[in-house]
């Protein structure tokens, strides 16, 4: 699918770090992009910035979901691309100085980043299916997730997050095939190390040492590579039901 003057886009998350990358991206090529993120500020301050909207949406809420999702369809007719960007990371250990993990947490930590990545998913493609096909292959929209090498990798402390990110890995197959008949394809990246506003506070010896763990290129990664590889994406009609790796050949260890 091509980006261009038009095309409808919802980025969640979009506020800052790699979904305000993805947000300006898409922006640039001329998207209709609509940012979905709790913090009204900066949400504002990037729709303002990029010449699109925001919409406030806490995503873990399906009716929230579904309140942004009806001001997306209100203002301009429907919806062409989605990136899941929002997310949380809190860390905590399955058991911590004899106490248990707290449920509550998990269940946060769940209920943002995977729950709210499927009811994302799941309203924005029934939006897209109500539009006519874009391209010659009959394709009416493309869904981007964002996972982690968490998924895969997942380190001390991580339970919670890990167990988010490996679902949504996990749902993209099946999702991907669940579309395919209205021509709505699902990808997900999983990003290594990048540099987001959690990591801008640290110390510059910090993110260098993190950067060199990476074996190549050993750095921290760049957002806009991050949105790079969402473009990529969307511009690709053979990509689909794909989970690809954005992490510099990194293989996190247990710490």
């Amino acid at each position: 699918m091509d980006i261009k003057d038009g095309t409808i886009a919802i980025v969640t998350g979009g506020a800052s770090g790699l979904g305000g990358a993805v947000a300006r991206n898409l922006a640039s090529h001329g998207a209709r992009v609509t940012i979905f993120d709790m913090n009204v500020e900066a949400g504002t301050a990037m729709a303002s910035e990029i010449g699109g909207n925001f919409q406030q949406v806490d995503v873990s809420d399906p009716d929230s979901v579904a309140a942004g999702m009806a001001a997306v369809e209100t203002a301009h007719g429907g919806l062409n691309l989605l990136v899941n960007c929002a997310g949380i990371g809190p860390a905590a250990k399955t058991v911590s100085r004899g106490e248990p993990h707290d449920p509550g947490l998990f269940a946060k930590v769940i209920g943002v980043n995977l729950l709210g990545s499927f009811y994302c998913a799941s309203q924005a493609a029934a939006l897209m299916a109500k539009g006519a096909p874009v391209t010659k292959d009959g394709e009416r929209g493309v869904i981007v997730s964002t996972a982690s090498v968490a998924a895969y990798d997942g380190q001390v402390g991580q339970v919670a997050y890990a167990a988010s990110k490996g679902g949504i890995v996990g749902m993209t197959l099946p999702m991907a095939r669940d579309l395919s008949q209205i021509g709505i394809r699902v990808c997900t990246v999983a990003p290594g190390i990048f540099m987001t506003p959690l990591l801008e506070g640290l110390p510059d010896e910090v993110k260098e040492s993190l950067g060199q763990q990476v074996p190549f290129p050993s750095r921290l990664g760049d957002p806009s590579e991050f949105a790079f590889m969402v473009q990529h994406i969307i511009e690709n009609p053979m990509l689909n039901g794909e989970v690809i790796r954005l992490d510099g050949a990194i293989r996190m260890a247990p710490r």
